[in-house]
Formats: structure tokens, sequence, C-alpha cells
């Protein structure tokens, strides 16, 4: 995981529920590739069309509400997104996120900070996320150590092969 991001802005509103990061009727998916291809097509079907590597997704409040389907992160990390920023996330959601290596970052005020299409430089170290055009920075909740080590190790998976041997001593 980078200490720095950039990258351009996704904004979409409160309640934002995984039937539309990733639709019900594609569940059955299991390549990330086909999941990718349908990321956020419940709240914008043109998204996966324009979304650019290293795009950030802004929300609102309770982002990722709803089921528990770890397609969702899986399809936003996929196409190419790096980095989901929001008032505050569902708990399920969260972890999935956190679990799969795409970093979930809270930050109060982001989603009345921000508009679609503009330029944000998060500066993971620092606990700042600068909207570039307008200058304004934000605060990020803290995330603890051990999330941090999850996501520079690539996702929980990752992190459990790494430290496996110090474990099981």
């Amino acid at each position: 995981m980078s200490a720095r991001l950039r990258g351009m802005a996704w904004k979409f509103g409160d309640d934002v529920n995984t039937d539309l990061i990733m639709p019900g009727k594609y569940l059955e998916l299991v390549d990330p590739r086909e999941i990718a291809r349908h990321a956020m097509e419940g709240a914008d079907p043109t998204f996966v069309k324009r979304v650019r590597v290293g795009d950030i997704v802004v929300g609102g409040r309770n982002f990722g509400c709803g089921s528990s389907r770890e397609q969702a992160p899986i399809g936003l990390k996929q196409v190419g997104v790096a980095t989901v920023v929001a008032e505050s996330f569902a708990r399920i959601f969260y972890r999935n996120a956190i679990n799969i290596g795409l970093p979930a970052i809270e930050c109060p005020g982001i989603s009345g900070a921000v508009e679609d299409g503009d330029t944000l430089e998060i500066d993971m170290a620092g606990g700042i996320v600068t909207n570039v055009g307008t200058k304004k920075n934000l605060k990020l909740v803290p995330m603890p150590r051990f999330m941090i080590e999850i996501l520079e190790a690539g996702g929980l998976v990752a992190y459990l092969r790494e430290h496996m041997d110090e474990w099981m001593r």
C-alpha cells in the first residue's frame, strides 16, 4: 500500500449498499475480472467504462451497507480503485475491503468537501486527504496498526502467510 495516493474522485452519497456496488444478479461470478466488469453498476452503469486505475471512490455515511458480499470490494479493487474514502462504513464492508487489500478510509466531512471529478491526494502517514483543486485538507480517522499491516501485506491471506511461521514457534 502506498503512503500517498492521488486520483480522481467518484462521489456517491449516503447508504450506498452492496447491491448498488455489486448487483446481486452477479453473485455467482467467481473470477475477479468478471466481477470487476459490474463494479458500481447499480449506482452508475457507466462507472466501469470511465474509471481509471488509481481513482478514488468517495462515499457519505454508511458506505457498503446491506449484505456481506465480498464481491463488492473485490469488484472495486479489481477495476483499479485505489481506495474508498467515506464518512463512515458498514462494518462488514470495511473489514471485507481491508481483508482483500483495498483501503477503506474514514474521513469526517469528505462528502461535503468533494465533487465528482475532483483530484484528491491522500497522505496515509500524515492522516490527511487534500482536495487538490480547493486546497481543502481533512483529517482521516486513524486506522489501527494491525489493519495497516494487513493492507501493506496486500490483504489478510497474504498477511497470514507472512506471519504464520512466527506464530507457529
